[in-house]
């Protein structure tokens, strides 16, 4: 029996099939692809629900999978048979999994998640094979820190003399993920003329336990794989333990160390080695689809934004989630109309949707993107001029901050802490800077329960950056002073957290 409750999200599938819509199978290609995509607005709009579970990487990563798949998709959805939509789906979902075990390993946890299978869809995983560059040099991989590698490095770096170029610790859901970049100086023989620059250890922590860190004893670097986990000592006092860390070395002579040279005798030759097949491009889409399409991919690479530690406040990541979500199981109802007319129609109208639940937040978005990309747009000539009728001042206007200002918010949350050293890089000088993401509560009259908001604090050469993981320990009230030298510092936690600079920070909020 057909349901035909208006309350019912199943209706517009019944109705639409009743005009000529194919109805898609579950557990097809083209239904598993648009559960993918419904997969990823959920996880974005898990991790963008308050700024106390603010998830930076869960939200880079489901939008980053719409990069190079979204148009794929919308191909599938529009094929005109079964066979087709059931061809192009399966080429997308090879080509979205051939781009990493990372992605993979996603697309198969997703794919769970929503009830699907991609067992029977997806062609068994091919090993990893390192590469070669444009000149045939092989090149370093990302490589687990095991006792092994942390004995090779010993052999090809110095690490005592090692100083610490970036350390990054982060709260994403209920773990301490981190980053840290070393410079170290290489004990192998290069060749004549190469850059006395020196080369940079690249390693990412994950489920730290323990993190002490004082940018005043940032020389000189240890290693110790152990059996519950990766412990880094850096300096006299500092560590990191963590259960796991990954390493790249960021080395143009990489191929001449003692682990390159061994790399070299195995890994096959360049010209021997398959070149990555191209994004799927069957089919044609319509206007209307086209158009569509392309405001999906443009929101995905927007929220994408959020890798920025800097900017990833200012995006409007709640406003894309609400606009967009179940954008896949209305895709594919919307290509599944057999008549031309009519899914270029629901695709109009699926438009229309996003748009309308984007409101005013995203109205000059949504003007800007379709005014590029409907190329013969009559028909939303209408839905344009309605949203450009909502500017940028009918959204709420967050109020100033005074930079001079020293009380902070009665509370704060730390989610993110970042300190870069002075450096010079690719002959490029960079002074030294700190960074902070911290949850504080929603702006006074607000409603009990309204989610907390992100602000992010940066510091222009810190003289003192010293972080314990104490201070991703919960809310609690941050002190901020200025001393007779003019000089502010930002004590939380009882001192887990102290960064001392001379300088105004800077202090934005979403």
């Amino acid at each position: 029996m057909i349901n035909l409750d208006a309350s019912s999200p199943r209706r517009r599938v019944s109705t639409g099939w009743l005009r000529g819509a194919a109805p898609v199978q579950r557990g097809s290609a083209v239904a598993v692809l648009g559960a993918l995509l419904d997969r990823s607005l959920v996880q974005i709009a898990d991790a963008s629900s308050d700024a106390r579970c603010f998830d930076r990487e869960a939200i880079r990563v489901a939008a980053d999978v719409w990069d190079n798949n979204t148009f794929p998709l919308f191909r599938a959805a529009t094929a005109v048979t079964r066979g087709g939509r059931e061809r192009r789906a399966r080429a997308a979902l090879e080509w979205m999994a051939g781009l990493g075990e990372e992605r993979r390993a996603w697309m198969l946890d997703q794919a769970a998640a929503a009830g699907h299978t991609l067992d029977e869809l997806l062609a068994p995983a091919k090993p990893y094979v390192p590469g070669r560059d444009y000149l045939g040099r092989v090149m370093a991989p990302v490589m687990a820190v095991t006792p092994q590698i942390a004995e090779s490095l010993a052999a090809d770096y110095d690490l005592p003399s090692a100083e610490v170029r970036h350390l990054q610790v982060e709260r994403t859901g209920s773990r301490l993920v981190g980053y840290l970049e070393l410079a170290v100086a290489r004990c192998y023989p290069v060749d004549d003329g190469t850059s006395p620059e020196t080369a940079t250890l690249n390693i990412r922590l994950s489920d730290i336990t323990e993190a002490r860190f004082d940018c005043q004893d940032a020389r000189g670097v240890a290693l110790r794989p152990e059996a519950d986990g990766v412990s880094i000592g850096i300096g006299a006092r500092g560590t990191l333990l963590a259960a796991t860390a990954d390493l790249h070395p960021d080395d143009h002579c990489w191929h001449l160390s003692a682990a390159g040279r061994r790399a070299d005798a195995t890994t096959p030759p360049r010209a021997s080695q398959s070149a990555l097949p191209g994004s799927p491009q069957e089919g044609h889409l319509g206007t209307n689809a086209m158009a569509a399409a392309t405001l999906l991919h443009r929101a995905m690479l927007h929220i994408r934004m959020v890798r920025s530690a800097t900017s990833a406040h200012r995006v409007p990541v709640r406003d894309f989630q609400r606009a967009f979500a179940g954008a896949g199981e209305a895709i594919l109802a919307a290509g599944a109309h057999r008549l031309p007319h009519r899914r270029e129609a629901a695709f109009r109208r699926l438009i229309e949707t996003w748009a309308r639940r984007g409101g005013p937040a995203l109205a000059d978005w949504f003007a800007t993107v379709l005014s590029e990309t409907a190329h013969q747009p009559d028909f939303l000539a209408g839905l344009r001029d309605q949203a450009q009728g909502h500017t940028a001042s009918d959204a709420p206007r967050q109020p100033a901050l005074d930079p001079s200002e020293v009380p902070g918010p009665p509370q704060a949350e730390l989610r993110l802490a970042t300190y870069t050293s002075a450096h010079t890089r690719y002959g490029t000088h960079h002074n030294a800077s700190a960074l902070l993401h911290l949850a504080v509560p929603a702006h006074p009259g607000k409603a009990d329960g309204t989610p907390w908001r992100l602000r992010v604090a940066q510091y222009a050469n810190p003289a003192r950056f010293q972080l314990h993981t104490e201070a991703f320990q919960g809310a609690s009230h941050p002190r901020i002073t200025l001393d007779d030298n003019a000089a502010r510092h930002f004590v939380l936690r009882d001192g887990a957290l102290n960064i001392t600079s001379g300088e105004n920070q800077r202090d934005d909020q979403s």
